[in-house]
């Protein structure tokens, strides 16, 4: 493994690609809460996994365009809000992905002028979760295409979780689906991973989602994302994470 910087780095939140407008992520954390479990007959502390969790936070520079991280983040929504960290912007580059609550949304004027706005995210149901881009971060397609694939190094057992950004559409239909296979495509023709459809996209945009197959399926070493239509569409931008469980989980 190489040790590299955070430069480079992408993050979205609900389908809008903020990475310009954030300066700093002072958070990327999360994981099993522990719970105390001690025997009075125990000279230490005996703890075991509790409740998941999670969150994304970060500063960004204040900038009021349309589409930009005022317009977005000063609506504080109370719905969940997908937020995904990207390590890079390459296809195979880790990401971080947290459905949760936008905890404030508040601007510090600095002695020197800078404006900058704080923003926390809380996990709702979920927990933070690291994949891997499935997507070179953005990703534009034209009309229906088969991705690149990404290498998972082996097959796993216990399913995979996956989540979609998309930024933009132009068209009737868009269906993005994974498929998957265990020699990329060499003698095992790509097929459709079962649970591994988002939604189908009509407009709408911005919008994001996150998606998860059965807990004990099977996932081949090589997957893909693939765009499908029935009405036709001529620009798409999308993001999608697939985090693979080396694992049993239970959500």
């Amino acid at each position: 493994m190489t040790k590299s910087s955070g430069l480079g780095a992408r993050l979205y939140v609900a389908g809008s690609d903020l990475s310009g407008d954030v300066g700093s992520l002072s958070r990327i954390g999360g994981g099993p809460a522990p719970r105390d479990v001690t025997g009075i007959n125990k000279s230490a502390y005996e703890r075991i996994g509790g409740l998941r969790d999670g969150g994304i936070d970060y500063q960004a520079w204040f900038n009021p365009a349309v589409g930009a991280a005022h317009d977005v983040l000063s609506a504080l929504p109370r719905t969940d809000q997908v937020t995904t960290y990207c390590h890079r912007a390459t296809i195979g580059s880790p990401a971080a992905c947290c459905v949760a609550k936008q905890i404030g949304y508040d601007p510090t004027r600095a002695a020197d002028g800078s404006l900058t706005v704080a923003v926390q995210t809380q996990a709702n149901g979920y927990g933070l979760e690291w994949g891997t881009l499935a997507t070179a971060a953005t990703r534009t397609d034209t009309a229906a295409t088969n991705g690149a694939s990404i290498d998972l190094g082996a097959a796993g057992s216990f399913g995979l979780q996956a989540y979609l950004h998309v930024l933009a559409f132009t068209g009737t239909d868009v269906t993005i689906k994974l498929q998957q296979s265990s020699d990329d495509g060499g003698g095992d023709a790509f097929a459709d991973v079962t649970g591994g459809g988002f939604t189908q996209v009509t407009g709408g945009a911005p919008l994001a989602e996150r998606i998860q197959t059965a807990r004990g399926q099977a996932v081949e070493r090589y997957l893909r994302v693939v765009t499908t239509t029935t009405g036709g569409f001529t620009s798409l931008e999308f993001v999608v994470v697939v985090a693979v469980n080396t694992t049993s989980v239970v959500f």
